[in-house]
């Protein structure tokens, strides 16, 4: 029997791994390319997603999970879990119908099942900038503290968060819909490295820089001001085919960042439909974690 028990969506980039040792269910999205349907991190891996996104001359869309996943995937997790309340975080609702079908499903099984409590938020972030919220609110349900008190530190660890990322083209947020304020850098010059990151749950745009090394710079160098000399708790990375840039950066964020834990992952199919390849970045924040 679980008092309570945190789940998400798979664009909240947790590794099987990472979702089984923490105890986090994870309900996929789904990826739609040349008329079939996949589940997000599921039956469309990484490695496959990224060489048809080279090879392809079609592209993707994504689609959030539908009000009857979630009403099974609730229903699910309250039965393996022995549980009659789950906590569930997932990507904003800016960019994505996600909780919108969560909520749907939780009206529905009000009806049916009135003991089941589900308490369902807006993690106003997307990839590591979500896991990370979930990993607190994990580690808080494995600590023995309250639904109430794992909601409040995700939402401190919100507060304090931040979402920095450097991208190679504008073009698939373009393309996905999912651009924000960075739409205002359409249009300009074609070797353009614009420097992004997440404002009340969009993305909008830091800086442009001229080069692939100075974007990547200008990451860390943010990162750095907005810590003004406080060690983040946990650095997640985000990556998506961003090759030897990959290791540096991580050994950068380790010498001058100085971390307590550092998560790299690869974005999953629906995620990297809309940044595109070539994407590099960060979420890190300064909250305390549960004890």
């Amino acid at each position: 029997m679980r008092d309570f028990v945190v789940v998400t969506d798979s664009t909240s980039n947790l590794s099987p791994d990472l979702a089984e040792e923490h105890d986090v269910p994870v309900i996929p999205l789904n990826v739609h390319w040349g008329g079939e349907s996949y589940l997000d991190g599921v039956t469309l891996d990484s490695d496959t997603f990224y060489r048809w996104l080279r090879e392809r001359k079609d592209f993707p869309k994504t689609s959030q999970p539908s009000a009857g996943a979630f009403i099974d995937f609730f229903q699910e997790v309250a039965e393996t879990y022995a549980t009659k309340a789950i906590l569930g975080l997932f990507i904003s609702e800016q960019m994505s119908g996600t909780l919108a079908s969560a909520v749907q499903a939780k009206q529905e099984l009000a009806v049916v099942r009135p003991d089941l409590r589900l308490e369902l938020v807006d993690s106003r972030s997307v990839s590591m900038g979500l896991g990370l919220q979930v990993l607190v609110a994990a580690r808080a349900a494995a600590a023995g503290k309250t639904l109430e008190e794992a909601m409040a530190l995700a939402k401190q660890c919100y507060e304090r968060e931040h979402v920095i990322f450097a991208v190679d083209t504008l073009e698939f947020l373009h393309r996905g819909g999912r651009i924000g304020g960075a739409a205002r850098l359409l249009g300009s010059a074609l070797n353009l490295k614009p420097v992004l990151t997440l404002e009340n749950g969009r993305v909008d745009t830091l800086e442009k820089a001229r080069s692939r090394g100075k974007s990547l710079r200008r990451v860390l160098e943010i990162a750095e001001e907005r810590l003004q000399g406080q060690r983040p708790v946990d650095v997640g990375v985000m990556q998506a085919e961003a090759g030897a840039d990959l290791d540096s950066f991580v050994q950068m964020i380790w010498d001058r960042l100085k971390p307590v834990r550092v998560y790299i992952r690869t974005l999953t199919p629906v995620v990297g439909t809309h940044s595109g390849p070539g994407t590099l970045g960060m979420a890190f924040y300064t909250s305390p974690e549960p004890e």
